[in-house]
């Protein structure tokens, strides 16, 4: 595969306090899926569109991340320890992710712009990706960056068509209900991460803003935001609930963000 120069930044600094279930221990980013932190399955799906320089923005618990990434080539497969040296040899090392990873200390109360704005120093080029770390989707990356390019403004967002989180129903004029559909997806799209961003977004940003408060309206006002419509798969994990239907997807093979074998 030919490796995409562009870095991928990811917010890892929530406490994702409506996940209180799994984040009183750990932070959002290392909830599990099928056995496998949220953060890795993200990572995945930009590494199979072939992104492997990743950027980091830590907060909560974020030794906890480092942690997980510094033994990282020692929990999935066999190895030989020589207790006298501490020497460790792995077995079976080539099927590690090649990728590159810069952990960024972005502070615990820090907003979202400010993460971001605090990683400048770390991000190269003119051009990178970026995102959240709660949703995941099958986004086609390549024709999400060809847009940005296009458009040439200073950041896209890719919106998608969230489902209601209640039901429908419908009456007639007597009151009797003749339409009934659970959970429908909704016309109006939402912001579901997925960014490319060209470093201009700098000068939206301060060490204490809100990217979606703050940031995000000015380049609207601005008419220096695009949006890229995706129709496909796109779920966000924001409560307990959500995290078990995710689980319950990968655990029945009906897990779309996984397009790697």
């Amino acid at each position: 595969m030919e490796w995409k120069k562009e870095q991928v930044v990811i917010l890892c600094g929530g406490e994702g306090t409506r996940l209180r279930e799994e984040t009183e221990f750990k932070p959002k980013a290392l909830v599990e899926i099928g056995g496998r932190p949220i953060l890795w399955h993200l990572m995945r799906v930009y590494y199979q569109a072939g992104y492997r320089r990743f950027v980091l923005c830590l907060g909560y618990k974020g030794e906890m991340i480092k942690d997980y990434f510094l033994n990282y080539q020692w929990r999935d497969q066999d190895f030989t320890l020589d207790l006298k040296s501490g020497k460790c040899t792995g077995h079976g090392a080539d099927g590690l992710e090649d990728w590159e990873i810069t952990f960024v200390e972005t502070g615990d109360g820090t907003q979202t712009g400010g993460r971001l704005f605090r990683a400048q120093r770390h991000i190269e080029g003119d051009t990178f990706l970026f995102n959240y770390c709660d949703g995941l989707s099958d986004v086609d990356l390549d024709a999400l960056v060809a847009y940005h390019h296009r458009k040439n403004k200073i950041a896209t967002l890719t919106g998608f068509h969230p489902r209601s989180r209640y039901g429908v129903v419908k009456s007639d004029q007597e009151g009797i209900v003749h339409f009934w559909q659970e959970k429908p997806l909704m016309t109006d799209q939402t912001s579901g991460g997925f960014f490319v961003m060209n470093r201009r977004i700098f000068d939206y940003l301060d060490p204490d803003c809100i990217l979606e408060t703050s940031a995000l309206p000015k380049l609207s006002t601005d008419r220096q935001l695009a949006l890229f419509t995706h129709d496909g798969f796109w779920f966000s994990m924001d409560t307990y609930k959500e995290a078990l239907t995710l689980n319950e997807m990968w655990r029945h093979g009906r897990a779309p963000w996984k397009t790697w074998s």
